[in-house]
């Protein structure tokens, strides 16, 4: 930070003010807020601490504020806050992102903080409360965001991140190698069949955005990968369809999933969990904003499988 502060120069206030108007021009949702986060990137300190020299009435060194003008003409071309700065923030990490890879949106957390009640209380079931013993599959790891909260949460638990792009696995590598957690390259419906029946929770963010319906924010139209938004046919749901499929091969008996979802596609994923013979306990969940964005459900244990199979003979 002493360099970058250092010496005469522009005025932190003032570049902070011009940037703020830039942003806001171009349509930026937080304009303010994105340059407090670009500044703070370039001082190399928190936001909190970049506010704070703004207030003191510091200055930029002529080369960081250099740096700052271009940050702030790339956000003003709509590339991605995160892209700018290489992170994003989920939960409490901070997960490496770049181009390649979509970038982790807030109503995940909601789904990561709903797995981790249920492991939370497996775990206590268990008598391990770091998660030892625990199994953990996240089918489209993307960044590592899911696994990435279950790893650092549960540390004891054995968490495994599936996905198929090399561009989104490099940086899931990142994020999660340091955590522990076992990443594959390779497509979710091409697992191991000696993975079959062991994995207490399987969590999910897969692409599920329908064919027709291109996204409205520039950022994820511009910047976020096909391969990481589109969920496959007309509605979106071939992907979250095959998740409902793996996941069913993946659980043990009593074994859990939760999977994230557009709002419109709740009813229908509900109907197929609801419909499929290994699953039970199927449950909807809503975002913070009261929106139904998830979906989960439970393995049948094996006898009431053999069961019902037997009664409908």
């Amino acid at each position: 930070m002493s360099d970058s502060m250092s010496g005469p120069g522009p005025d932190l206030e003032e570049l902070m003010r011009a940037a703020t108007a830039r942003l806001a021009e171009a349509g930026v949702p937080s304009p303010r807020v994105d340059a407090e986060l670009l500044a703070a990137h370039v001082l190399g300190v928190s936001r909190g601490r970049a506010a704070a020299l703004v207030l003191s009435g510091a200055r930029f060194e002529a080369t960081a504020a250099e740096r700052f003008d271009q940050l702030v003409a790339e956000r003003v071309r709509r590339v991605p806050l995160q892209h700018l700065t290489g992170v994003a923030p989920f939960r409490d990490l901070q997960l490496r992102v770049g181009p390649g890879v979509f970038v982790p949106r807030p109503e995940t957390e909601q789904v990561a903080q709903i797995a981790l009640d249920r492991l939370h209380r497996l775990a206590a079931e268990n008598g391990a409360g770091d998660g030892a013993g625990l199994r953990v599959l996240d089918l489209g790891t993307g960044s590592g965001a899911l696994a990435a909260a279950v790893a650092a949460e549960l540390p004891g638990a054995e968490v495994h991140a599936v996905e198929v792009s090399a561009e989104a696995a490099a940086w899931a590598a990142l994020n999660l190698e340091p955590l522990g957690v076992h990443l594959h390259r390779t497509d979710l419906r091409d697992l191991p069949e000696d993975w079959a029946e062991t994995a207490d929770v399987v969590v999910s963010n897969p692409p599920y955005i329908p064919a027709s319906m291109v996204p409205v924010e520039t950022e994820v139209r511009e910047h976020d990968p096909e391969v990481a938004l589109y969920g496959g046919g007309q509605d979106g749901l071939s992907l979250p369809h095959q998740v409902v499929e793996v996941a069913a091969m993946l659980l043990r008996d009593g074994g859990w999933f939760i999977m994230e979802h557009a709002e419109e596609q709740a009813e229908p994923l509900a109907a197929r969990c609801t419909a499929h013979p290994r699953l039970t306990a199927v449950r909807t969940h809503q975002d913070l904003t009261g929106r139904d964005r998830a979906t989960s459900a439970a393995r049948r244990s094996s006898m009431s499988e053999n069961t019902t199979t037997t009664m409908e003979e």
